[in-house]
């Protein structure tokens, strides 16, 4: 019997729409790879290796386009490594990896960031005060040594940043008193869309960035031309710039907070950024092209605040960071990276390949502090995990949010996003108690912006001791103890008051150094033999320099966008360690990256508790030089 037309066409259409279906299922998915190949080679007359028709041959031989493979190539690596990265399928990759001179094959890796007075600090912890206010009536520029007591620079010291980009009209990064660039710099001063060559200066003597380095239209045509700029709108770089080799600018603060002289570890030294990472993180592969840039452009360290996440770490052969850093080392250059805020846990070290200097966070001797004063007259002096500006809007020293306490249990008392009704919040300080901790901080913050609170108080058992900046949101942070004395306040009267007082330094803090809550810990789960992080350095609350944005809630009603900042994190931690190995470079030139290390590691502080952690220690390092 017939098929009646209508069913004949349905079936038809089927058959088709499986056909469509499993041509464009059968079309394989195509994803950067990384094709590292070993150290680089020379040509015999001494010239540069320049390996891109090599590589693209190889790639024609396992791809069947005919573009001789161009279209594909997205980075190549010439200088102190060989390889390339390319849009590869899984069998493209799996086929190169077989071919003669190929080390390893991996997929393109996104690593992320790791997000004033500490060099004083550093000071005052190694002695140096005193050495220092002595020094300065009698130093000059004819002494020969350096106000420290130790011998005077005698080489300049480049510092490779690689990182979001710079600020450059930061007063961090002014060239006033600094000689003219070594002749020995090879590295250039990128233009770009916001970013001119007169950016750069003596102490900022270069700046690249990668963008996408070849774009395609729809008509398959390239340009090697690379998108954006060095300038740096997420301030991640220009913060870790000013670290490690910053200017000295007096009277440095956040909207007051932290007031004092801001300066890098080696003020004298040059700084070249390398913009490889955005916001969202950093590409492996740019991550490789950076460094490959930046060892032929002739910096002697190399600063990475970046890493891989510790849950799954790759193998030394498919680290971007590992490979890049290995081969530095060849050429005499140090490379120090931060090493994760993963912490506390164990094996949760990032970086801990061991050729890198792998750097751990410390607090300082500062820290910040709010009181509470409830309506019955008590108070409680809490540690600031924000940075209170209100103080700033009002001609008062004081804030007083004479309002309501709102308790809000179950769903409602963590804060979760749509748990407030804005009807009850609004105008008052909302108290959440943080028994979930999958909601950050941030977002609980957020939830009761969101409402309309006037404050916040978060009872939070677990004192992680990491700074949150809330900007001009009033935010504060109590312990099990205070939270239950707090709640036992509001369960006792009808109509509980409270008011938060300004945030203010705290110097002389104790104890201090320790090792931040958020540090990650080692051993290395690769190389459980070898002890890491290599050394710790001050990474929490660090004043330094910042882009001056103007964001909504991080202003205080008629101020000026800040040109410092306060951030914490191993990202801090790793330019305080680059500054201060940069500083025993500038006296003794001829040092290899290993004699660098062993100099801050073995002259340090033990620190800290049952946990055997070196703080590095300036003083200690003047017998050496």
């Amino acid at each position: 019997m017939a098929l009646p037309p209508s069913m004949l066409q349905t079936i038809c259409f089927l058959y088709a729409a499986l056909l469509l279906l499993s041509s464009s299922s059968a079309d394989p998915i195509r994803q950067q790879y990384v094709v590292y190949m070993g150290s680089s080679s020379s040509s015999a007359n001494g010239g540069e290796f320049a390996p891109e028709s090599a590589y693209l041959q190889m790639l024609s031989s396992v791809t069947e386009s005919d573009d001789g493979g161009e279209m594909g190539l997205v980075r190549r690596y010439q200088h102190a490594f060989r390889g390339f990265s390319a849009m590869l399928t899984e069998d493209q990759a799996s086929a190169l990896s077989g071919q003669e001179g190929v080390i390893s094959v991996f997929p393109d890796p996104i690593l992320k960031l790791h997000t004033t007075r500490s060099w004083d600090f550093l000071e005052s912890m190694s002695g140096l005060s005193n050495l220092m206010s002595s020094s300065n009536s009698s130093s000059s520029s004819t002494s020969g040594h350096h106000i420290y007591g130790v011998p005077s620079p005698r080489r300049d010291v480049i510092i490779g940043v690689i990182d979001t980009g710079i600020w450059p009209e930061s007063p961090s990064f002014i060239d006033e008193g600094i000689g003219e660039i070594p002749s020995r710099w090879k590295g250039i001063c990128m233009e770009g869309s916001d970013f001119r060559k007169s950016n750069c200066n003596r102490k900022l003597i270069g700046a690249r960035y990668y963008g996408t380095e070849r774009t395609y239209n729809d008509n398959k045509t390239h340009s090697s031309k690379p998108k954006g700029s060095p300038r740096d709108t997420v301030g991640h770089g220009t913060h870790t710039a000013s670290i490690a080799a910053g200017s000295p600018v007096a009277n440095a603060s956040y909207y007051g907070l932290a007031r004092g002289t801001a300066k890098g570890g080696a003020p004298s030294a040059r700084i070249a950024v390398y913009k490889a990472c955005s916001e969202d993180g950093c590409s492996g592969s740019t991550l490789l092209k950076a460094i490959d840039d930046a060892i032929a452009d002739g910096v002697d360290f190399i600063s990475i605040s970046i890493g891989m996440s510790s849950t799954f770490q790759a193998d030394f052969l498919e680290d971007p960071i590992a490979i890049g850093a290995f081969h530095a080392q060849e050429k005499g250059v140090t490379v120090v990276c931060s090493a994760g805020n993963e912490g506390p846990q164990l094996n949760t070290v990032v970086n801990s390949a061991p050729w890198i200097f792998t750097a751990a966070a410390s607090n300082i001797d500062r820290d910040f502090q709010s009181t509470l004063v409830l309506g019955d007259g008590r108070t409680f002096n809490v540690r600031c995990k924000y940075f209170l500006l209100l103080n700033l809007m009002f001609n008062a020293m004081e804030i007083m949010l004479r309002a309501l306490f709102l308790l809000l249990w179950e769903f409602s008392s963590n804060c979760y996003p749509g748990s407030l009704d804005r009807n009850k919040v609004a105008g008052k300080i909302v108290v959440c108690v943080a028994s979930d901790f999958s909601i950050s901080r941030r977002i609980r913050k957020m939830v009761v912006e969101d409402a309309r609170g006037r404050g916040m108080i978060l009872v939070n058992p677990e004192d992680t001791g990491v700074p949150f900046d809330s900007g001009t949101f009033p935010f504060i942070e109590v312990g099990g103890r205070y939270g239950t004395s707090i709640l036992k306040y509001m369960n006792s009267t009808k109509n509980p008051k409270g008011t938060i007082l300004a945030a203010v330094d705290v110097p002389g803090y104790r104890p201090a150094p320790s090792v931040a809550y958020f540090s990650s810990r080692g051993p290395g789960p690769l190389t459980e033999n070898i002890l890491k992080p290599d050394v710790m350095a001050p990474g929490v609350s660090i004043l330094a320099a910042f882009p001056p944005k103007n964001v909504t809630g991080t202003v205080p009603a008629g101020e000026k966008p800040s040109w410092y900042a306060l951030k914490s994190g191993t990202s801090m931690a790793c330019p305080h360690v680059t500054g201060a190995a940069a500083f025993v470079k500038s006296v003794h030139p001829k040092w290899s990256p290993s004699m660098i290390k062993s100099a801050l590691m073995t002259t340090g502080n033990l620190c800290c508790y049952t946990l055997i952690i070196v703080m590095i220690n300036l003083s200690k390092l003047e017998p050496i030089f």
